[in-house]
């Protein structure tokens, strides 16, 4: 593959700590590196010129489609796979690619599709009630609409964090069919509460936890980074962006354990996972935007990055039940 042209065109988005990401994988000329969220392609055009290879992967259709002007520009050096990141060791593999020198994904729902309200991301343009990554599958509406209280109040709860789930999963059993964005929105306020100028709009808990229910988002994080572990070569680097607490703390406890960080067992309190070799070590600290970058782009507001450097050490093997 061989090196994008140097005058490819500015990303449409900015992604969120870009500097920040890049300084972490430093990618080089004749490396190869996977960007898992393709999106707009922010990432990737900044790998690019580095002189690097890209195989980058996305589930969206819409992505994949208007990456396809980038993939003619970067003249071989792009390889843009239509899939969801959990698989790309599998894609790898079957593309017979040995190892890749940097993984880096971006959690969450990308700013082309909170900023297209015919996707239905987002409140603050009101649009069909969709959330589908994939544009495939059950869809928001068909799940606030067919689901059952108490179903719609635990996702609520575990993947919003919202304290008055159930409270919340009452108003929208009652409001049914809601089949809009602001439908939904308007539900929840009534049901919390909300006066027009509120740091945060008490309907965000609420869409957050139907988005990552329906596309799955913590296993497909968890995959993912199952993945990457499997095809970073020694050296590689890892650099993980996420936007909320579920999200950091799965990429915490995952790079906590294959570090070796995570405490040792006693008589009171066993191991929980078979003593492997450690296949990942930290690279500095966790990264938060700055002022600037949270002025110029408030989404990066709560964003965390991570990266960690791959080790020399096997894959950890998945630890079978009741083995300590």
């Amino acid at each position: 593959m061989t090196a994008a042209p140097a005058d490819a065109p500015v990303a449409p988005h900015v992604p969120v700590l870009l500097d920040e990401v890049i300084a972490g994988l430093a990618p080089e000329a004749g490396e190869t590196h996977v960007d898992g969220t393709f999106g707009a392609g922010g990432y990737t055009r900044a790998i690019l010129a580095s002189g690097a290879a890209v195989i980058a992967f996305d589930r969206d259709p819409d992505a994949i489609a208007e990456g396809q002007s980038l993939v003619e520009q970067a003249a071989g050096a792009l390889t843009l796979i239509p899939e969801r990141f959990s698989r790309l060791d599998e894609e790898l593999a079957a593309r017979e690619v040995a190892g890749v020198d940097g993984v880096t994904l971006d959690i969450g729902v990308s700013s082309m599709q909170l900023d297209r309200a015919d996707r239905g991301f987002s409140f603050q343009s009101d649009g069909p009630l969709d959330m589908r990554m994939e544009r495939a599958g059950m869809s928001a509406a068909d799940f606030v609409n067919e689901a059952d209280e108490g179903e719609i109040a635990d996702v609520l709860y575990h993947l919003g964090e919202e304290p008055r789930a159930r409270r919340v999963a009452r108003f929208i059993v009652e409001a049914r069919p809601i089949t809009r964005t602001g439908e939904l929105a308007a539900v929840v306020r009534r049901a919390l509460g909300h006066r027009p100028g509120d740091k945060k709009d008490p309907a965000t808990r609420t869409f957050q936890a139907i988005r990552i229910h329906l596309n799955a988002e913590l296993e497909e994080l968890e995959g993912g980074l199952v993945a990457a572990e499997r095809v970073l070569k020694p050296g590689g680097r890892l650099a993980v962006v996420t936007f909320h607490s579920l999200e950091d703390r799965l990429v915490k406890r995952f790079l906590r354990e294959r570090s070796g960080s995570t405490p040792a067992g006693s008589r009171h309190r066993p191991a929980a996972t078979v003593a492997q070799a450690p296949s990942f070590e930290a690279v500095g600290k966790p990264v938060r935007a700055g002022e600037a970058e949270i002025a110029r782009n408030p989404r990066s507001r709560s964003a965390t990055l991570r990266v960690a450097r791959r080790t020399s050490a096997s894959a950890w093997k998945p630890v079978r039940e009741g083995t300590s």
